[in-house]
């Protein structure tokens, strides 16, 4: 969100969709071995067992708090795929974001995509996107699984997995944090200032959408 995506479609969206209907989901789904995987992370997580009326309140808090937890994200990730198969939604993606891609694909650029949603929830989007189907226009997706996003370490793991020096890699992020964290793995960074007018002073390079990134 604020970088292909709007971050209004993941919060007025999204994440009410998975909340409304995580105790249901839960209920329904707790026998199947990859929903009771991420229930038991839960009381990893918390260090101590729990049942599944408490794992529910939990992941709820999450929610409310916006945790990057890995189970809340692979569950969510669970819950929306069940939206975009019933067409509850479409995922939204920028028109710039979604053109740049397409001509960047067409160029022979490697895209990949890393977000605190799950995989699962990436591919979900893009296949499902405003635009059709994107998901053939990406090389891979990482998520929480790989690292926390604000850690340098995340990227160089990226770096490592996509076969690349650092360097020849351009990370892009709405989140200043996040690109610290990538510049500091050797990461070429931009930010996306979706609202509002990018500052020529700014830590990183700054554009108003993907057209004005600058590939090389």
């Amino acid at each position: 969100e604020g970088t292909t995506t709007s971050v209004s479609f993941v919060f007025d969206v999204l994440f009410p969709y998975a909340r409304t209907r995580l105790r249901s989901f839960l209920a329904s789904h707790a026998d199947e071995a990859a929903v009771r995987e991420q229930m038991d992370a839960v009381a990893v997580t918390l260090g101590h067992a729990l049942g599944d009326t408490e794992i529910a309140t939990e992941l709820e808090r999450w929610i409310d708090e916006d945790r990057k937890a890995t189970p809340l994200k692979a569950l969510q990730g669970m819950i929306w795929e069940e939206g975009f198969n019933r067409g509850d939604f479409t995922g939204h993606v920028y028109p710039d974001a979604a053109t740049c891609l397409q001509r960047w694909h067409a160029d022979g650029l490697a895209l990949y995509i890393y977000s605190s949603g799950s995989v699962q929830a990436q591919r979900q989007l893009f296949s499902h996107s405003d635009a059709g189907d994107l998901t053939p226009l990406f090389n891979g997706y990482f998520d929480t699984t790989t690292g926390p996003k604000r850690e340098a370490a995340s990227y160089r793991r990226i770096a490592a997995e996509i076969g690349l020096p650092a360097a020849q890699v351009l990370f892009l992020s709405d989140i200043s944090e996040e690109l610290d964290a990538a510049r500091a793995a050797g990461m070429q960074t931009t930010r996306l200032v979706r609202d509002g007018r990018p500052a020529p002073d700014a830590a990183h390079p700054e554009v108003a959408d993907f057209s004005q990134v600058a590939v090389t």
